[in-house]
């Protein structure tokens, strides 16, 4: 009885009974150094258009790169945070293909599998706090000065236009959904409710802000935020695109007007 144990490479190569598998480079043409590059890309692609988490990590990224443009971050703080995203973004790439790879491998639960999971997700959380770290050296110092403009300006902001506005956003999404008969105050219906408030919170954070103190910034992110707010209502089955998007201009049109009127 032969028992002699088979490389890997001779498992691959089928040892002779041609029913291996093709080792790379053998028995096959080369793959072209554009095909390579596409099928890289296409990676990418497929990672962004499955994976959420990567989704968040790019949106995140792309938020960094305007700020540190906004605040002109000096050479070495733009490679600093350069090098932050590709860790990032490297790291959630890798733990994706571990899971694929495992899926494949298992069809049933393994232990180790689970664990193989859990420390490349770790892996991920690990670069994850490290950009955060890394966003508050560099940032910190240049959006404190910022900062304290902006507080000053709300602490004086006129305060009454934005409570009346907020409350007849307020108002007319419950008369709305007491005319149309669907949903509660607080959940379904037309229109949204938080969409409503949220795009009326951001409209008012505009129209208070000068122009000086970064106005356009601190408006996309308040955007980016009440975005968020409408786009959970969706993912969440609790409302419709079209409540949501009735909800979000009611929001910013009301509170829009009130400014423009008695601002």
């Amino acid at each position: 009885m032969n028992l002699r144990r088979t490389s890997l490479r001779e498992r691959l190569r089928g040892n002779g009974s041609g029913q291996g598998v093709l080792l790379p480079g053998h028995g096959r043409r080369r793959i072209s150094l554009i095909e390579s590059f596409n099928y890289a890309v296409e990676g990418i692609i497929h990672v962004l258009r499955t994976h959420r988490n990567m989704r968040l990590h790019f949106a995140a990224a792309l938020l960094v790169l305007v700020l540190a443009l906004v605040l002109g971050v000096s050479r070495i703080e733009l490679i600093v945070l350069l090098i932050s995203i590709a860790f990032v973004l490297i790291a959630e790439m890798i733990n994706s293909a571990i899971e694929a790879a495992i899926d494949v491998a298992t069809s049933s639960f393994d232990p180790l599998a689970k664990l193989a999971k859990d420390i490349a997700a770790g892996a991920v959380l690990i670069a994850s706090i490290n950009a955060v770290a890394v966003g508050y050296l560099v940032f910190s110092g240049q959006v404190q000065e910022s900062g304290d403009n902006i507080v000053d300006r709300l602490r004086d902001a006129p305060a009454k236009l934005t409570i009346i506005a907020l409350a007849i956003v307020v108002f007319l999404v419950i008369a709305t959904k007491a005319l149309t008969g669907r949903g509660t105050p607080l959940r379904g219906g037309l229109p949204s409710g938080h969409a409503a408030v949220a795009f009326a919170a951001w409209m008012a954070v505009t129209q208070m802000l000068d122009p000086s103190e970064h106005r356009f910034l601190i408006s996309m992110i308040m955007l980016g935020v009440a975005s968020l707010v409408a786009y959970s209502r969706i993912e969440t089955g609790i409302h419709s695109a079209l409540e949501v998007v009735y909800g979000s201009l009611l929001g910013a049109g009301v509170t829009l007007f009130v400014f423009q009127i008695f601002g």
